[in-house]
């Protein structure tokens, strides 16, 4: 599984203080941990942080670029904003997120090609995100052909079926998971599928969200799963993400299986 880190976001209060005081150390020690801990991806989010978030975008990717290499997910909604930090990542970066509004799909994908970046497609629209499997599945068609229309293979696509808190949006989890599953049909390759897997969980008891997460990670990825935006140094997540994906047959068994995952 490709796993996207989500702790470099100026919603958490450590981080939109790093970002205020432009303190390099608590930015480059969340890098260095989530991808000790496996992260693939570093989620890249400046938030309400700062009144200038093309500056701090800058700031932020130019900060975690002096201790790894690491690929970048860019998360913000302003397009200045995404281009400023696509333009100076080092690897292969992705571009979090569009929806399929016409509009947003076509300047989107257009900076996609521009800088060679991976795209997470979100199943919503003006209208919002649908309550079922097949609306979600309608706009994911139209991310699908805004891809191809724009001349990048459809496996560059990532399309994020919109999980929502289970305290307020209880029928939707078993819609998104049928999305997941059905979504591999749309296209060849197919697109791949990705979660913003903390949104599940959101606004729960405290001691309720580990549980809820770890359960409908191991739910999603027997569903097909490619990726999931998460909080990679939780460890017991990370145990039942391994544990799920050995369970499907994509990691070899042996009985020290989750240090030899990790080890890779």
């Amino acid at each position: 599984m490709f796993i996207i880190g989500e702790r470099i976001n100026g919603m958490f209060k450590d981080v939109a203080k790093a970002i205020k005081d432009k303190d390099e150390s608590v930015i480059q020690e969340l890098a260095e941990k989530q991808t000790a801990c496996g992260a693939n991806s570093l989620d890249v989010n400046v938030g309400p942080a700062s009144s200038n978030p093309k500056e701090a975008m800058e700031w932020l990717v130019k900060t975690i670029g002096k201790v790894t290499d690491i690929s970048l997910t860019i998360d913000t909604t302003k397009q200045d904003v995404m281009e400023a930090g696509l333009g100076l990542c080092k690897s292969k970066p992705i571009i979090n997120s569009v929806n399929a509004n016409e509009e947003k799909m076509k300047n989107l994908f257009s900076l996609a090609k521009k800088y060679n970046a991976s795209i997470i497609g979100l199943t919503m629209d003006k209208a919002g995100i649908p309550k079922d499997s097949e609306g979600r599945l309608e706009l994911a068609i139209k991310l699908v052909a805004s891809c191809m229309e724009h001349g990048m293979d459809t496996s560059e696509l990532y399309i994020d079926a919109v999980i929502l808190p289970v305290n307020v949006a209880q029928p939707h989890a078993k819609e998104v998971l049928k999305t997941i599953r059905d979504a591999k049909v749309l296209a060849d390759p197919a697109p791949k599928t990705v979660l913003g897997l903390s949104n599940v969980s959101q606004s729960a008891p405290a001691g309720h969200k580990s549980l809820i997460n770890r359960t409908f990670l191991a739910m999603a990825i027997s569903s097909g799963l490619d990726a999931a935006i998460l909080d990679v140094t939780d460890k017991e997540l990370m145990d039942s993400l391994i544990t799920a994906e050995l369970l499907m047959e994509k990691q070899l068994y042996c009985d020290s299986y989750l240090d030899a995952y990790r080890k890779k």
